[in-house]
């Protein structure tokens, strides 16, 4: 026996939704961040997440440098790596400055797409991956989040200071020492 009203019904498998993994991710990462945000605040919630950046940091600093068959990286390969492993996760990074002191970074596309949107606590991703990489390799990093998507800037601008100059040790941002 058949249901004639179901046989007009379209097959759920052919619904144009907008639903495969990395948006639901994505979307998932949102939520979570902007949960810890309600919840405990906008600094623990980055503190949380910054636990996270710590890890993925270390693991992708020893990717990078079994890939390339070397113990540590100078300031010109840092400077490469960051801006490649946001470019494999589809962020837009490049190279604006960079010296003995400082690296200075631009972006006009986050990771995260428009789910960054209000939760500047995922910027603590970016800096503790930087600032771990930068440190690890470098001995020293403090990064400063100039202007960020998720605050509503058209882009990103991140310093991450190589040296505790006197600049560094004003700028409002994360330090990062090597372990």
């Amino acid at each position: 026996m058949t249901n004639k009203s179901t046989e007009l019904l379209p097959v759920i498998a052919d619904l144009p939704l907008p639903l495969e993994r990395d948006l639901f991710l994505r979307t998932l990462l949102r939520e979570l961040s902007g949960t810890l945000q309600e919840v405990v605040g906008i600094e623990e919630a980055s503190g949380f997440i910054s636990v996270v950046g710590q890890r993925i940091g270390d693991q992708i600093n020893q990717e990078y440098k079994q890939g390339l068959q070397v113990d540590g990286l100078n300031r010109q390969q840092v400077a490469e790596v960051l801006v490649d492993l946001k470019r494999r996760i589809q962020g837009d990074f490049f190279v604006i400055e960079q010296t003995e002191e400082k690296i200075v970074l631009g972006n006009r596309a986050c990771p995260f797409g428009e789910k960054v949107i209000g939760r500047p606590s995922l910027c603590m991703m970016t800096s503790n991956v930087f600032g771990v990489i930068a440190s690890e390799n470098l001995e020293y990093a403090k990064v400063v989040i100039e202007e960020a998507i998720a605050n509503g800037d058209s882009g990103c601008r991140i310093v991450v200071h190589l040296k505790p100059t006197e600049a560094a040790l004003a700028a409002d941002g994360r330090e990062y020492f090597k372990g």
